[in-house]
């Protein structure tokens, strides 16, 4: 079961910093939630991860069901056994699928537009790749290309299987040029469908979080975190869409962080670039999981403190200086800027792992620093 409680409160905004209390062990947060979907965090050992202050992990419930499926890994004992992972983790529940193998392929596109667009999603369509019904959703397998349905019932089944310290109630991840109708109606199936994830939960070691959604609309935002926040959880996801404007976001997680109960932690799905960090925490989120920092690595892109350095580009390749030398992790501390470019044109496989290390040791330390402003004041 899971315990929160709050540590300190800012005084100048709704950030505050908390401990989360799971089977696995504590969580101090704000904290990232660096994404292991396959159950690996991309290019790096356990050791490495833990080495980078990662407190907590997140796995996929929709990859780990197709390969190499819950059965398996159940016999192996579970997800943490499975992987050799001692701290706490967590798994979605396949609701961000309906959207990035549904509308998101469709389209083109992420969570936030990276620009305005003319596309709109209307009552009643449906995605090529999928079927949104009212019980669940048929995908097509992406490994081979059989049909499977997963809803409330089967995705909390599949995660119990897994045996995550915090499991994620089925939801359906609207698409950012959803019009008004289609998102209220998204709402209210993934309304109906976090009653029915509470009901067929059996596990009691778990704890299982309901999923906030209505788009970038402020009454549907709101509708939706005072209905989610009624309901039993023992913590909370914000997931969704959030228009074509960043700034949209910061006043939608205010909208619902005043609606949620305070008492229980709040995780902010899929979002996490360094621009994000304070707005979100301020705005009161506790976890947030993103890809970004490993992502980012395996193309060749280190965050600094003086911003992005793409070490692919020919100009690192006489550059003896760390990745950043305001940074004082194993990478920094070993590595110039232009061996790491000479491994990527040499196409080694070293660099991915280097820079997923730093990034990720470059984001928790960064959090870390914010924790401490919080606890003083600065915040």
């Amino acid at each position: 079961m899971l315990e929160f409680k709050i540590i300190k409160k800012s005084k100048k905004s709704n950030a505050r910093v908390g401990i989360i209390k799971t089977e696995h062990g504590l969580v101090e947060t704000p904290t990232l939630v660096p994404v292991a979907t396959q159950g690996t965090v991309k290019a790096l050992t356990n050791e490495e991860v833990i080495g980078t202050k990662t407190q907590i992990l997140i796995a996929n419930t929709y990859h780990l069901h197709l390969k190499p499926g819950e059965k398996i890994i159940k016999k192996a004992g579970g997800l943490h056994k499975f992987m050799k992972w001692q701290l706490p983790l967590m798994t979605d529940s396949g609701g961000f699928q309906v959207f990035s193998l549904g509308f998101g392929k469709d389209y083109g596109m992420g969570k936030i537009l990276k620009e305005k667009s003319d596309a709109e999603v209307v009552t009643g369509q449906q995605p090529s790749f999928l079927k949104i019904t009212p019980d669940g959703v048929w995908f097509r397998s992406i490994v081979d290309g059989a049909k499977l349905f997963m809803g409330p019932k089967e995705s909390i089944k599949i995660q119990e299987d897994l045996g995550a310290d915090i499991i994620f109630a089925f939801d359906e991840c609207p698409p950012p040029i959803a019009d008004y109708n289609y998102v209220r109606r998204s709402m209210e199936k993934t309304h109906r469908w976090a009653k029915e994830c509470l009901k067929v939960k059996s596990s009691k070691k778990q704890a299982l979080y309901g999923i906030v959604q209505g788009g970038k609309f402020k009454d549907l935002r709101i509708e939706s975190a005072k209905f989610i926040g009624s309901l039993p959880f023992e913590g909370f996801g914000i997931g969704g869409e959030f228009g074509d404007d960043k700034k949209i976001m910061g006043k939608m997680l205010k909208w619902v962080n005043e609606e949620l109960p305070e008492n229980k932690p709040r995780h902010l799905l899929g979002i996490g670039h360094p621009e994000d960090l304070l707005p979100i925490i301020k705005a009161g989120v506790d976890t947030f999981d993103c890809t970004a920092p490993t992502h980012y690595a395996r193309r060749g892109v280190a965050f600094t403190s003086k911003g992005r350095l793409d070490l692919r580009k020919g100009m690192f390749l006489k550059d003896m200086k760390p990745i950043d030398e305001k940074c004082d992790c194993a990478v920094c501390k070993s590595h110039s800027r232009s061996y790491i470019h000479h491994l990527f044109k040499a196409k080694e496989i070293t660099p991915l792992r280097l820079l997923s290390f730093h990034n990720l040791y470059f984001f928790n330390t960064w959090i870390e620093k914010i924790r401490e402003d919080i606890k003083n004041g600065k915040i």
